[in-house]
């Protein structure tokens, strides 16, 4: 990817064109691409373990069969736009003027999880501003819930991509609405990203924010008219697709802080929350800790996001101390519930449930609800489209 060029000044503010999910319908295809050949080397077998089963993920397996390769070709031959909803709510922000608490206020009041961040100075997007942010940030100044996180008071965005980051700013990963969504998937998985700006590269607007899951649900939107490879028959445990050894998970009783402190040190986007028994019984996500430690902004979200934005002298977000079951059990906004799947289901149920929850990820549990894995959507889009063209993104 080269380093986006170009004005978009427009678009520095709060885009609200119109307020529906993304969830809407996605226009027709305007872009179908060309079936590119291209030949890849076939990697070394990557081995998992499930239980006391070794099951090896190689060329001889159901994904390098003739028939796998029918959502690589059909993700090839459509291109980004074809995937971008007809409505949608976009946020940037200029990274110079805006607060960071104030910033990740407007994330949270306007439903979205990220948004482009532009600088002024240089007329170019630079990065995005995520969830993960705000969990750093707490991580990195968090003493005690009697002392005042002066940097998320005060600090604007630019100042904390400079202290963080210390030089080591990276261009912005992003894409062309014209590049085909197979390379929409290898960009995501290939930097371990979970959101894709789609960018306009004539006038440097940005279109959209892509997502695995985004791409997952076109994929089932049209799966009544792609062939179904067989290996969709198979069960979890026969494909092996997700995470089975060295499960990130945190105790219900354990405070936020201590799922902050796995969120940074594993790198994992969700934790499965376990009781005492060790049973499944929740799952906190990063999101569900910008929700948790802003609470009471968004209790009063009713009032609109400006309202929301004056209570931050409330400073609610200090607060880590608090259990991850309490902090569940006070949401105040609908979020991602636990899901989970079983080792003996085939992964046509797997992938059927996860596009109707839209959800990003299932925990694999056995008959008794211990955890044995998860199953994520990168795992999948890896197994289903790269893994079909020889290409190992999730590995490498």
């Amino acid at each position: 990817m080269e380093q986006l060029r170009g004005s978009a000044a427009s678009q520095v503010a709060l885009l609200d064109a119109v307020a529906c999910p993304e969830e809407e319908g996605f226009p027709k295809a305007v872009c179908p691409r060309e079936e590119e050949e291209e030949e890849e080397e076939y990697r070394r077998p990557v081995t998992f373990t499930l239980g006391n089963e070794i099951l090896g993920l190689g060329p001889e397996t159901e994904f390098q069969t003739p028939d796998a390769e029918v959502y690589m070709h059909f993700l090839r031959s459509h291109c980004c736009y074809d995937a971008i909803p007809t409505s949608c709510k976009l946020v940037v922000f200029d990274i110079s003027l805006e607060q960071i608490k104030k910033a990740f206020l407007a994330l949270v009041a306007n439903g979205v999880r990220a948004a482009p961040l532009w600088d002024s100075k240089t007329q170019s997007f630079v990065g995005m501003l995520t969830i993960t942010d705000f969990i750093n940030i707490l991580h990195r100044y968090y003493r005690s819930p009697l002392v005042q996180i002066y940097e998320v008071e005060e600090h604007k965005i630019e100042t904390w991509r400079e202290v963080y980051l210390q030089g080591s700013l990276q261009p912005l990963v992003y894409i062309s609405p014209s590049n085909s969504l197979f390379d929409a998937v290898y960009s995501l998985i290939k930097h371990k990203i979970h959101r894709l700006p789609v960018i306009e590269p004539v006038s440097g607007n940005v279109l959209h924010i892509l997502t695995h899951k985004r791409i997952l649900k076109f994929l089932h939107i049209f799966a009544s008219s792609i062939p179904k490879p067989r290996f969709l028959k198979k069960t979890v445990q026969e494909l092996c697709i997700g995470t089975f050894r060295d499960l990130a998970v945190v105790a219900e009783t354990a405070p936020i802080y201590t799922a902050l402190e796995i969120f940074v040190d594993r790198r994992v986007s969700a934790l499965p929350v376990i009781n005492d028994a060790g049973q499944v019984v929740g799952l906190y996500s990063r999101f569900d800790v910008i929700v948790s430690t802003l609470r009471v902004c968004m209790s009063r979200l009713k009032f609109g996001p400006l309202h929301a934005l004056h209570l931050a002298a409330q400073k609610t977000y200090n607060n880590l101390d608090i259990s991850v079951r309490e902090a569940l059990r006070q949401r105040t906004v609908c979020l991602e519930g636990v899901l989970t799947c079983y080792p003996h289901e085939p992964m046509e149920d797997i992938i059927d449930r996860i596009a109707k929850e839209q959800v990003h990820r299932l925990v694999l549990v056995d008959e008794n609800q211990y955890p044995r894995g998860i199953v994520s959507l990168s795992d999948i889009l890896q197994a289903i489209v790269l893994t079909p063209a020889g290409i190992d993104a999730l590995n490498s």
